[in-house]
């Protein structure tokens, strides 16, 4: 089983972080709001926005996005070593 460099490995991470705050920017954006002007209070008053995010990014980020985001790395990897057109994952696919 072919496996991926550790610098490969931190650049898929980056980028599967880097979407995932696109894709949760309103919860995230709800939270820094939040948090502006607190400091100990954000604790208790900032709980359920903080919840939210966690919950956003956990979903986007969970071992199966990661594991798939790795298959799908080393399926274009193999491809383009091959000349071949890079393979095409369900979850890339755009949606009509």
């Amino acid at each position: 089983m072919e496996t991926l460099s550790r610098r490969e490995e931190e650049v898929l991470r980056k980028s599967l972080k880097s979407d995932a705050l696109k894709t949760c920017d309103p919860v995230v954006r709800d939270f820094a709001q939040c948090t502006e002007g607190r400091t100990v209070s954000i604790v208790w008053t900032c709980r359920k926005p903080l919840r939210a995010m966690q919950d956003c990014l956990r979903i986007h980020m969970s071992q199966d996005v990661v594991d798939q985001a790795k298959v799908d790395f080393l399926a274009r990897r193999k491809a383009s070593a091959q000349g071949a057109q890079p393979v095409i994952s369900q979850a890339q696919m755009p949606s009509a």
